[in-house]
C-alpha cells in the first residue's frame, strides 16, 4: 500500500509518494501538464504500477478559509480522477481513495526549504512542485498517524 501526493499547478503537477510504511513522503517527479485527460492517464499509469491506495490532492484554500478558483480546479481534478478510476478497464482495484488536503503555504515552505539548502533559483524551479507535493503528503501522513494513535 502506498499513498501519493499531488501539487496541481497550471503547467506542472508535483508528485510525491509515501514509503510502504506510510511514514515518509518523498519526491518522485514533476509532470509537465499537457491536457487534463492526458495528465490523469499519466497518473493512472503510476497508480497502477505502484499499487497506490490513496491520492492526496493539494487543496489551495484561501488564507481566510474561503474556496477560490485554484481550489475549484483541485475539486474538478479530484472528480475527473475518481471517474477515470471508476470506469477505466485498466484499474483493477477501484477502491483507490482520492482526498483533498489543505495545502496553504506549502509552496512557500518548499521555497524556504530550497533556499535554506542553498539551491540556485533555476534549480529550485525544477523541483519546487515535487517538494510542495512532499509537504502536502507528509502533513496528511502525520495527521492520519496522529488520528489513528488517538493523539
Amino acid at each position: 500500500m502506498r499513498y501519493i501526493g499531488l501539487d496541481i499547478g497550471d503547467k506542472t503537477i508535483g508528485l510525491a509518494a509515501s514509503d510502504l510504511t506510510l511514514l515518509i513522503a518523498q519526491p518522485i517527479k514533476t509532470i509537465r501538464r499537457v491536457a487534463l485527460a492526458q495528465d490523469i492517464d499519466d497518473l493512472i499509469d503510476y497508480i497502477i504500477a505502484e499499487s497506490v491506495s490513496k491520492v492526496v490532492v493539494g487543496y489551495p484554500i484561501n488564507m481566510n478559509g474561503s474556496i477560490g478558483p485554484r481550489a475549484l480546479i483541485s475539486e474538478e481534478f479530484k472528480a475527473k480522477l475518481l471517474k477515470k478510476i471508476k470506469y477505466s478497464d485498466r484499474v483493477t482495484d477501484r477502491n483507490v481513495n482520492v482526498v483533498l488536503w489543505d495545502e496553504r503555504l506549502t509552496t512557500v515552505q518548499a521555497e524556504r526549504d530550497l533556499i535554506a539548502a542553498d539551491v540556485r533559483r533555476e534549480n529550485r524551479k525544477k523541483v519546487i512542485d515535487q517538494l510542495a507535493a512532499v509537504h502536502i503528503l507528509q502533513s496528511y501522513l502525520d495527521y492520519e498517524r496522529k488520528t489513528k494513535n488517538g493523539s
